[in-house]
């Protein structure tokens, strides 16, 4: 691939790369500030008259990642968990090395392309396989760099931080906090194996040991070291970013979901864990139960059983359909037996008329030895689906980063406590902050907090 394709390919799947990540981040200012630390990062590379476009991603997930032609993105999500200048830096000046190394170019994938625009799940009506559910977390947009390729990357996002006078030993630091925020990811995803979004490692399978070996290696070149970290003035432009859900994308609020916007509400059963993407709301449960919520914009003069037939019977052999009223609204509700990893599953299809042409969907998929165990509580969230007064939606406000000064007696606990949160507050605060078990604050010393 010349350059000249990679810079078209780059430009034909930028708008595909910000529909799949939520689009732009709204904040100017922040896009400015990544854009310009990008900039002198890209004037110290080997390709300083390459153009550059640095985009910030309206995501929650933790994700950093390039296309061919010098585009490169962070995601709102990435930018949370960063605790100074030199940190967002390194993450930056690796990415370029990856487009200046030619990695982006010697990876891309043309199937992989024009599937970027794809959602994270397809629709079960697309496919009679229910397993193709279970990809939570999707198809990676781009596949992952092999260690060597990270490797050389680390060797020149070490060299370009240098140049510009950032301290390299930040890249191995913010490492460290990926690796605490993935664990806590993964603990809430209620699972040993991957988070249900991807994350950083899943397209770069870096190592803190790696990344060191990096920095003494260009110690040795000459690279100086113990620079400044500008840890404030990152603190000062993050504060007030959005944390988590989009309110566009409604709210993950523990078990219940809300969308202020739209005028909707439910509840998952106890047990299950919420994971809000841009397609659709999934609620994972015990021995891999999972809801599937989303939208279908048709409208139709078709009662709900109709239209639970003429969706779903051609893939399905459907039973039990019948007509129900959920809080004044006309609903259907049907089921059929499929199998689902690998076992025996029984599948409950909900279908609401919400307005005239918007109708929502539950689709709860649950193995057949818990099903009875979980059948009332799958009940209650089918006929707890209700509309949002407007008082009460806008009492909903996302969560965004706020920046204290810690004050004696504040400990990590304390803090931690204040976040709006129902569990894994302390852990969640750590997180956050890169603050390893053990950790304490001093008096004086900044730290970020998620506040309502």
């Amino acid at each position: 691939m010349s350059p000249a394709e990679e810079r078209r390919t780059g430009a034909e799947e930028h708008p595909k790369m910000l529909a799949r990540f939520g689009g732009v981040y709204g904040d100017v200012g922040i896009g400015a500030y990544v854009a310009e630390i990008g900039g002198r990062l890209v004037k110290s590379s080997e390709l300083p008259n390459l153009e550059f476009t640095f985009t910030v991603l309206n995501s929650p997930d933790a994700n950093a990642f390039a296309l061919p032609g010098g585009y490169v993105y962070v995601t709102r999500g990435l930018l949370a968990l960063v605790n100074s200048e030199a940190e967002l830096a390194g993450v930056l000046a690796h990415e370029i090395g990856h487009v200046t190394a030619r990695h982006v170019a010697q990876r891309y994938n043309r199937t992989v392309a024009t599937n970027l625009g794809t959602a994270i799940l397809g629709t079960v009506v697309q496919s009679p396989d229910v397993d193709q559910l279970a990809r939570i977390g999707g198809e990676l947009l781009l596949k992952g760099f092999s260690r060597e390729q990270e490797f050389q990357a680390d060797m020149l996002g070490v060299r370009y931080m240098s140049r510009v006078g950032y301290e390299p030993e930040a890249s191995a630091a913010f490492l460290r906090t990926l690796a605490g925020h993935s664990a806590l990811e993964r603990e809430l995803a209620g699972r040993e194996g991957r988070g249900v979004v991807e994350d950083f490692f899943a397209t770069h399978p870096r190592t803190e040991d790696r990344v060191r070996k990096a920095i003494a290696a260009a110690q040795a070149r000459g690279a100086q070291a113990k620079a400044p970290l500008r840890r404030d003035r990152f603190l000062d432009v993050i504060e007030g970013l959005l944390y988590g859900d989009d309110p566009e994308q409604g709210l993950v609020r523990g078990r219940t979901f809300v969308h202020p916007e739209l005028g909707f509400a439910f509840k998952a059963p106890p047990g299950y864990r919420l994971f809000n993407t841009q397609r659709a709301v999934f609620a994972k449960g015990p021995e891999d139960a999972l809801i599937r919520f989303d939208a279908a914009k048709k409208r139709t003069a078709a009662d709900m059983t109709s239209y639970l037939a003429e969706t779903w019977e051609r893939v399905f052999a459907l039973s039990d359909v019948e007509r129900i009223q959920i809080n004044g609204m006309e609903a259907a509700t049907g089921r059929a037996s499929v199998r689902w990893q690998g076992r025996p599953a029984d599948l409950r299809l909900v279908a609401i008329r919400f307005s005239a042409d918007v109708i929502y969907r539950f689709m709860m998929v649950t193995p057949l030895e818990i099903e009875a165990l979980v059948r009332q509580e799958l009940q209650r969230t089918t006929y707890g689906f209700r509309r949002l007064g407007q008082s009460e939606a806008a009492a909903y406000r996302p969560f965004r980063l706020g920046v204290v000064t810690v004050e004696p007696g504040d400990t990590v606990e304390s803090l931690g406590r204040r976040m709006p949160f129902e569990d894994f507050q302390v852990a969640r605060f750590r997180a956050l902050n890169g603050l390893p078990q053990g950790a304490q604050l001093s008096p004086g010393q900044r730290v970020k907090i998620v506040i309502e």
